[in-house]
């Protein structure tokens, strides 16, 4: 039975920890769906670690349901969140309900996530009142890092961390069913927690939020450019990945693989009569 969204509430009231993950194909969708991961993210990180992009920026709506139909193939039960990527809902209402419904009816996602507070309040509202679960994303958004002047910690100032507030207080009230608080302060981020009663999701923000939310690709140590501060690496998977491909090329080369057990057999009889001819 999949994850809703009111199962997510609960967890919060619970005080249930929430653990959400990236997956952006259908074989790492299906593992961490297997492994009991509630949230799954289709991120707009995609950009970064599967197509080379040099920030989220360039990532494009199509890109985006393409790998999100991918993912909700590989995942029965926990519930997948499509990220919407730059300016698909900042136009106006009527794109962001259209590119909204995209991630639903093509895509198969049960939520989607959006970048911003007070100033995207009225959008989230609508889509919401249209039956479309969201997810809200404050803090440091990749999406405005030009604007926010880098990948720089937020809320450190009274008046900043103030906004902050008013941003995860306004989503709220707008309808979302949980936040992310990305690159905030620990000590913010616990007052956002406990000020508002939807669940608050980490990265980058202390142990004192509601959940934790990690690109799959950095925890498993596969992306090579790059280590984020925040980002636990649980494992070292590029190193094990080149060492395979190493062999396999040391193995081919030397005419160790394949061998005979690899191959398909003939009939013999075949064959003579195929030298005959």
């Amino acid at each position: 039975m999949r994850v809703t969204i009111n199962d997510i509430k609960h967890m919060k009231a619970k005080h249930e920890k929430i653990a959400m993950l990236t997956a952006y194909d259908y074989s790492t969708a299906k593992l961490v769906d297997e492994a009991g991961v509630p949230l799954i993210l289709v991120g707009d990180s995609l950009g970064m670690v599967l197509l080379g992009y040099d920030s989220t920026i360039p990532v494009t709506i199509d890109e985006m349901i393409h790998h999100t139909k991918a993912v909700t193939r590989g995942a029965k039960q926990s519930l997948v969140i499509g990220d919407m990527p730059f300016m698909t809902y900042h136009t106006s209402t009527s794109d962001a309900l259209r590119n909204a419904a995209r991630f639903m009816q093509e895509g198969g996602a049960q939520a989607i996530k959006l970048e911003g507070g007070v100033t995207v309040a009225d959008t989230v509202r609508r889509i919401v009142e249209c039956g479309i679960p969201v997810m809200g994303h404050i803090g440091l958004t990749p999406q405005s890092v030009h604007q926010l002047g880098g990948h720089k910690v937020q809320g450190k100032t009274p008046e900043t961390a103030e906004l902050l507030l008013k941003d995860a207080r306004a989503l709220e009230q707008a309808g979302t069913f949980a936040v992310v608080l990305e690159t905030v302060p620990a000590q913010l981020a616990r007052l956002i927690t406990e000020k508002i009663s939807i669940p608050t999701i980490g990265i980058g923000a202390g142990p004192y939020c509601d959940g934790q939310v990690q690109v799959i690709n950095d925890l498993l140590g596969m992306f090579s450019d790059f280590v984020p501060r925040h980002a636990k690496q649980y494992a070292k998977l590029a190193d094990t990945i080149k060492s395979a491909i190493g062999d396999y090329v040391g193995e081919v080369k030397s005419g160790k693989f394949p061998t005979a057990a690899h191959s398909s057999s003939i009939d013999e009889s075949l064959l003579e009569e195929l030298s005959r001819s």
